[in-house]
């Protein structure tokens, strides 16, 4: 089959060469496409169309998606550029043990719930983050004021809450958030609370997905303690479904070899990896505390440069599944400067560069006739399909489990 493939403009900046990782488009050709065999009867007209991806290109989503103190045009808008950008998503704040339940038994499952009924409602999908946060200052002070038999019953029933009201609805959740950093919980009750935890929320919900997540592991800095902490883990019988590693702690551009070492690293546990929370500028830049001023036009080009250059090296390493912004809107984000929106809702030329490289670069769209022979193949992303023969339309999904999809006419 002899496709007219359709032509992509590709913006000047998304053109750096990555010196040691040249062969980086080959190993996306290699590690996020698959083929699409369509079977028709020679001559007759074909469009190939890529609804959605299989990786997660995501966001956190604020509090105020579902609350009442933002304007009725901020709301409209966040939800609305959310959906353009974004197949997948992490409750910020929304499921923190500290959030929900601030004070003792008054427990707020409606930011929850709200967050939730809109991802449901617009087929995202979505992480929860987290159940358990183990670092003292996170910690409420009626806990800290417990007994060890009270605290660790209280855990338990914590477990029990949302792993039996949440059932189903969260993809995977964060388990115990940072724990190289600090575990409270661990110190307090020793060292197999851990285990104890995931037993305990999987007896309400056996089929729940619990991650570790944890900071300064692709810098490099922590990522020998991150590892000897999984595979103390793993020693233990702890059910880990998936590596967590926050994209904050570089400062205005990152170390491209040592991303790349961290990965292929953390690549031997065999165990799918997620950028859980990716903001650049990071935690290191000056922009952490200088909420105010504004980046220079050629630093914000610098910022897109990094935006793009980071989601190459993810997207091409075979194990890691998905980035997800901890922040897009400068109205809603613990590192403004960061945002891909301004307070205005205007894009950054870091919202272009990442648009450009998803739904331009990254996403299979093509047309033509089928050959004589009646089959045609097709190098497609991974996700959804939407393919449409002489006007008969199906839709399908090219996983990559599968690699290969056969559609017939």
């Amino acid at each position: 089959m002899k496709f007219k493939l359709v032509a992509l403009l590709l913006v000047a900046f998304t053109n750096q060469t990555f010196g040691q990782y040249q062969g980086i488009e080959k190993d996306i050709n290699k590690n996020r496409k698959g083929q699409l065999i369509i079977k028709a009867k020679p001559g007759a007209k074909v469009t190939v169309e890529q609804i959605s991806h299989d990786f997660w290109f995501g966001a956190a989503i604020s509090n105020g998606l579902a609350g009442d103190y933002w304007s009725a045009e901020d709301q409209k808008q966040y939800r609305e550029k959310f959906l353009i950008n974004f197949n997948s998503a992490v409750t910020e704040n929304a499921v923190k043990w500290l959030s929900m339940e601030r004070k003792q038994g008054e427990v707020n499952y409606a930011t929850v719930d709200g967050i939730l009924e809109w991802a449901d409602a617009n087929e995202i999908r979505i992480r929860g983050h987290n159940i358990f946060w183990g670092i003292e200052k996170f910690v409420q002070p009626w806990l800290k004021e417990m007994d060890d038999k009270e605290l660790e019953t209280t855990l338990k029933n914590r477990a029990y809450d949302v792993a039996e009201r949440y059932k189903g609805r969260f993809v995977e959740y964060d388990l115990n958030n940072e724990m190289i950093h600090g575990n409270f919980y661990e110190d307090r009750l020793g060292d197999g609370i851990t285990k104890k935890m995931t037993d305990w929320f999987h007896e309400k919900d056996p089929n729940a997905k619990l991650w570790l997540n944890d900071y300064d592991i692709l810098t490099g800095k922590r990522l020998d303690d991150y590892m000897a902490q999984i595979r103390k883990f793993l020693s233990q019988g702890v059910p880990i479904a998936g590596i967590g590693v926050q994209g904050h702690l570089h400062a205005e551009t990152f170390d491209r070899s040592e991303l790349k070492r961290s990965l292929d690293s953390l690549s031997t546990f065999g165990l799918p990896i997620r950028i859980t929370e990716f903001n650049t500028p990071g935690q290191r830049s000056k922009w952490v505390d200088n909420k105010t001023d504004r980046l220079t036009p050629e630093q914000e080009l610098v910022k897109a440069q990094e935006i793009v250059d980071y989601y190459k090296i993810c997207f091409a390493h075979p194990l890691v599944t998905g980035i997800l912004q901890w922040g897009f809107w400068e109205g809603s984000n613990w590192i403004p400067a960061s945002s891909m929106y301004r307070k205005d809702w205007s894009p950054t030329p870091a919202a272009d560069a990442y648009q450009n490289l998803i739904y331009k670069q990254w996403w299979t769209k093509t047309s033509g006739v089928m050959a004589t022979d009646g089959q045609s193949k097709i190098p497609a992303f991974y996700g959804e399909y939407k393919i449409v023969v002489d006007g008969v339309e199906k839709v399908v999904y090219l996983s990559k489990e599968e690699k290969t999809l056969e559609v017939e006419f």
